[in-house]
Parts: structure tokens; C-alpha cells; sequence
């Protein structure tokens, strides 16, 4: 059984599923009844990533391991593999990892046997961001298909941007991108559009944060919300029902006006708010195709 590291792994069918399965879990409680433990791994920084896994596996009745690098023995030199490979022959049941390498899953090799959970691989996938974005946006308008969204801001240094661009073409929806032309991903197969072109006519805006930290000047950002944003004048002009979305971190006045963050047509903290949910479908789906866990094991409370 493969981990779960990228959305390309699973059909749309299986992708369904997930969703109902986290629908399922919002809608009424759920316990394992068995002891797993499980290590959230992140060698990068997060707040909603990592919170939300930890409150999807307590609320599934999981016992988490703590782990931070600055105090582990990454600090001395070890390994991703020998760091995953040493929570493993501790007992952790699972593995959820972050880490700023795109293919830091190529370093653990097939040697594991337990599963790994992508929370975050450098600029190129994100996939349970993307699956509670497809969440998000299916609760809200009750289908995917035909919806025209536009993903803006930071393409380039995105990895929401890559996962999201291809989940949603697969489920029938126009995928378009805005951004500055320093933050164009021309590896991406879809049309750009100019932001006020994005505001008018989709249905989903996306927005992106800008990575300062990937950034070499400040001057990629001059003036970044008047040019490449979400100003209040551009969001006036947005079709009655259409929505906001954003992964955060948010910048606010910078990708967005702060005004709009938590404007009716915001869905930006539902969306964290469903990622405990996805979060706890994709973890009790791998976990049953391991056969770590069967349908049994999960009960409702």
C-alpha cells in the first residue's frame, strides 16, 4: 500500500469518498476503539497544518507524539529517514510529515512500514490543503463541476496552488491563475488572467499568500495589494455568490484587503475549520488500507 503523499495517487472516485467520509465526520462523533500512536513530523513551520492534524487524531482518540527538530537530534545531523525510521521502532502507528524538500518522500524509500501522511512538501504538493479546499467549495455550492476558479498570487512558490490547479480540473472545474509576472509558473498548464478579469467572473477566488521568505527583494511586493490583490473596489465587482478562499497564513493588506478576510464571502476560517474533518477521513482511510485499523475499530460516540 502506497502512503499518502500526492492527490495523484487516488481516482476521483476515491477522492469522493474521502469527502463524504469527512462530511460523515462533521456530522456526528467518532472514536477509535484502539490504541495508535501517531508522530506529527514538521521540519517546517505551521500553525493550521499541524493543529489541525492533532485535533483530528484526538478526536479520533489517538495518542500523539511530540516532536520539534530544534530539539531532536536533526539538530546533530540525523536524517529525515533515520528520525521517521526511530518513531517507527518506537511504536508510532503513522507518520505525518511537513518538510521543505519538494521530494523529501523519496528519502524514505519503501523501507517503512508504517504509513506517511504528506502535510507539506516544499513548493510542490499539499495535498490535504487541497482536499479541504475541494471540501470547502463543494459544501458551498453542492457540485465542482463547470465552476470557474481562479487561483491568485504567488504561483510559483506555491504548492496549494499546484495540488488545487490539477484536483480541480480532474473534478470538471475551469481552472485559471492571476499573478504577477515574477510569480508566474509557466510549468502550469492553464490560462493566466489579470486579477480584475478574476474578480469579475469566477466563482471561486483562491488567494494565495505572498512568500516573503522565498523572495529575494522586497521589490517583487512594491505596491503588491493596488496591482495583483483583492482590494474592496475589486471584490464589489465579484458575481453575488461567488466566494474567497485563501490557505493562510494570510498577509493581510498585502494579497488581500484586511477588510475582506472575514467579509460574508469569506470562507477562509471554514475552511480550517473543514480541515479537522478531511483530515480525520484521509488518516482512518490509509489507516484501513494498511489494515492498521477496519470499519470496527472506528465507533460513534
Amino acid at each position: 500500500m502506497e502512503h499518502f503523499i500526492s492527490l495523484y495517487q487516488m481516482s476521483v472516485k476515491e477522492i469522493e469518498e474521502v469527502l463524504q467520509l469527512a462530511k460523515n465526520f462533521k456530522e456526528a462523533k467518532y472514536r477509535l476503539d484502539r490504541e495508535l500512536f501517531i508522530a506529527n513530523l514538521f521540519f517546517e513551520p505551521s500553525t493550521r497544518t499541524k493543529s489541525s492534524f492533532e485535533v483530528a487524531e484526538k478526536k479520533l482518540g489517538m495518542k500523539v507524539l511530540d516532536f520539534t527538530p530544534e530539539h531532536s537530534s536533526v539538530t546533530k545531523g540525523e536524517s529525515l529517514y533515520d528520525t521517521a525510521k526511530t518513531f517507527e521502532a518506537i511504536g508510532a502507528n503513522a507518520l505525518v510529515i511537513r518538510h521543505g524538500d519538494d521530494d523529501w518522500s523519496e528519502q524514505l524509500g519503501s523501507n517503512l512500514k508504517i504509513p506517511v501522511f504528506n502535510a507539506g512538501a516544499g513548493k510542490k504538493e499539499h495535498p490535504t490543503q487541497c482536499l479541504l479546499d475541494l471540501y470547502t467549495i463543494e459544501d458551498y455550492f453542492g457540485y465542482l463541476e463547470g465552476l470557474k476558479i481562479t487561483i491568485v498570487g504567488d504561483i510559483k512558490h506555491s504548492r496549494v496552488a499546484k495540488s488545487n490547479a490539477y484536483a480541480l480540473e480532474r473534478f470538471g472545474a475551469k481552472v485559471r491563475l492571476s499573478a504577477a509576472e515574477s510569480f508566474i509558473d509557466d510549468s502550469l498548464p492553464y490560462p493566466y488572467i489579470s486579477i480584475d478579469e478574476a474578480a469579475e467572473t469566477s466563482d471561486v477566488l483562491m488567494m494565495l499568500r505572498v512568500q516573503h521568505e522565498r523572495h529575494e527583494t522586497e521589490e517583487q511586493v512594491s505596491n503588491y495589494l493596488a496591482r495583483y490583490g483583492l482590494t474592496v473596489q475589486r471584490e464589489r465587482k465579484m458575481k453575488e455568490n461567488a466566494i474567497i478562499l485563501h490557505p493562510a497564513p494570510i498577509n493581510r493588506g498585502v494579497e488581500i484587503d484586511s477588510r475582506l478576510v472575514e467579509c460574508n464571502r469569506s470562507k477562509i476560517f471554514k475552511q480550517m475549520e473543514n480541515g479537522v474533518y478531511i483530515r480525520m477521513a484521509i488518516l482512518t482511510t490509509i489507516l484501513k488500507k494498511w489494515g492498521i485499523i477496519n470499519d470496527n475499530d472506528l465507533k460513534k460516540c
